[in-house]
């Protein structure tokens, strides 16, 4: 479905403000991937008419310890990269998770309505912990889920804009609306709808196609990161693995070539078009033709953002002020959801919540 279907209809969730809400962990290291794949649709979200809430999940980042001062350093990094992409303060609400304690006060409610079975079934949890003592984890690496769970649902997010590995976390979100509802015999909380849409909505390694672009990956020239200077991001590019045939004359040409479908994506994404038009353009040329020509439109798109991203974090103080401003709007939504939640839970908010 998409993201005009849901302000148009509400989706299959009649009755709610259209309204879509996301967030990014800062963990440090935002590439192309993170660009393309989030930040570039998360400011296309504010010309559709549809109330837009981004985050910076801050909580999330610390199911496995992280250095304070770090922490803080890549949160102001991630909203650098957030208002450098476009994402506009005054028509987004920007914040960062930790600053509305409802997040953490509705993920509890969701602890007790989810079912252990649903969080060892995450895909996510099985593979940080495959082939290590998984009780070493902490709680909060199998807990998360949950926390996601409430991230959304604390806003009556009707959409979430989501690659495909990320599926599967917002089916459990769904899971968990719908498991509250029955349990307490309302329609209280939406059934968020899953915005799979656009080009290279995953982006792939630039060493392996078959692998997505990643900030973990021990090779810096296997990913375009958002700091990267012109030079490094026409470098990488051009070094970037490939096939020795020519591009084909149809998309469907692509299929059994990783690679060549990777960067061909990745400049139909920059370039606002379809691979299909990717591929009239360039069919048959050799990727000593194509990688130039691609290297051109990521330094001309990416370089005014990473510029950016530089000023943003030369003023550390404007960034906490946007998302301190940003937290206030942010729980205004919140606390009315919240204080619902516990009325129907039972719990008694004497002191008017």
């Amino acid at each position: 479905m998409s993201s005009q279907d849901i302000q148009g209809q509400g989706g299959s969730n009649p009755g709610f403000t259209p309204r879509i809400f996301s967030g990014i962990q800062p963990s440090g290291g935002m590439t192309l991937g993170n660009y393309l794949g989030a930040l570039k649709r998360f400011a296309e979200k504010q010309d559709q008419g549809i109330e837009t809430i981004y985050c910076v999940v801050d909580l999330h980042a610390i199911t496995v310890w992280q250095d304070p001062e770090k922490l803080r350093h890549q949160t102001r990094e991630i909203t650098a990269a957030y208002l450098a992409s476009g994402i506009d303060p005054a028509r987004s609400i920007i914040f960062n998770q930790s600053q509305v304690t409802g997040h953490a006060e509705l993920a509890w409610i969701f602890n007790c309505v989810a079912r252990i079975g649903w969080m060892y079934r995450m895909t996510q949890f099985k593979d940080k912990t495959a082939g290590k003592n998984a009780e070493n984890s902490s709680l909060g690496l199998l807990a998360y889920p949950s926390l996601m769970a409430a991230d959304i649902l604390l806003y009556h997010t009707t959409g979430v804009p989501v690659g495909e590995d990320q599926k599967q976390h917002l089916e459990l979100t769904r899971d968990i609306a719908a498991k509250f509802n029955h349990d307490y015999g309302v329609n209280f909380f939406p059934i968020t709808e899953p915005l799979i849409e656009g080009t290279a909505t995953r982006v792939m390694s630039l060493r392996d196609g078959t692998k997505k672009m990643s900030k973990s990956d021990p090779s810096d020239a296997s990913r375009i990161n958002l700091t990267d200077d012109a030079d490094t991001i026409a470098k990488k590019i051009r070094k970037a693995t490939t096939d020795p045939n020519p591009l084909p004359e149809t998309v469907e040409g692509l299929k059994d070539r990783p690679e060549a479908k990777n960067l061909v994506n990745i400049y139909a994404a920059l370039a606002g078009i379809s691979a299909e038009a990717v591929i009239r353009e360039f069919a048959g040329a050799q990727f000593g033709t194509f990688k130039p020509r691609l290297a051109d439109l990521a330094v001309a798109k990416l370089s005014p953002i990473t510029e950016a991203m530089n000023r943003y974090m030369q003023d550390p103080a404007e960034i906490d002020r946007i998302l301190g401003e940003g937290a206030g709007r942010a729980d205004a939504i919140a606390s009315p959801i919240l204080a619902k939640t516990k009325e129907i839970v039972g719990m008694i908010g004497s002191r008017g919540r």
